[in-house]
């Protein structure tokens, strides 16, 4: 005789309200965590030219160059002159305004630029900014943050005077213009450790 046993049924858990759950937490999560906005440096690299195309070095004038050097003990060197970092901005201002049109400064020239006319720029400057391999980076980016800040200050001043308000309230082309016043030229180049710049 063959004695069939009744097959126990397991109990079922009810899943239901899981997917539920699952997705109020996901929502808290999100809700509630901070996410950290990565910091930096606004820097547009230039178009790769083809190797044919390849401009070989161009002389630049010296009075259109101020040299930046940050130290091995972190020091400033503003054209070989030991500066404090709180008054690099100024003499950046200094430079690219070139107010009164000084020999030592940029070199001006006019030019035509919509919205703002005939204008007397020194659109040819360039700040060079050389960093030892060794530097910090503290350093480092505060020199980079002067250098922003004082072109932010001359193209807001010039924003009071023609269109009178500040920078960021202009319009896109307004803010065109004063960038065309004023253009971000900054060369950065590092030091290697064998003494070579690169």
């Amino acid at each position: 005789m063959i004695i069939r046993r009744e097959k126990r049924k397991l109990p079922l858990l009810n899943t239901t309200s899981t997917a539920d759950i699952s997705f109020m937490l996901l929502i808290f999560f999100l809700v509630t965590t901070s996410m950290d906005m990565d910091k930096g440096l606004s820097r547009q690299l230039p178009p790769i030219e083809p190797p044919e195309e390849m401009v070989t070095e161009r002389q630049v004038s010296a009075r259109n160059v101020l040299r930046i050097h940050v130290l091995v003990n972190n020091q400033v060197a503003v054209n070989d002159e030991l500066t404090d970092i709180s008054a690099l901005k100024s003499k950046v201002e200094t430079f690219v305004e070139n107010a009164q049109n000084s020999a030592q400064l940029p070199e001006k020239h006019e030019r035509t630029i919509a919205l703002l006319g005939k204008c007397m720029v020194t659109d040819k400057h360039i700040i060079q900014v050389k960093a030892e391999r060794t530097s910090s980076y503290d350093t480092y980016f505060s020199v980079q943050n002067e250098i922003v800040a004082a072109y932010q200050t001359l193209r807001n001043r010039l924003a009071q005077q023609r269109f009178g308000r500040s920078y960021v309230e202009c319009s896109e082309k307004e803010q065109e213009a004063l960038r065309e016043y004023y253009p971000q030229r900054i060369s950065e180049e590092y030091v290697k450790e064998e003494g070579g710049a690169r």
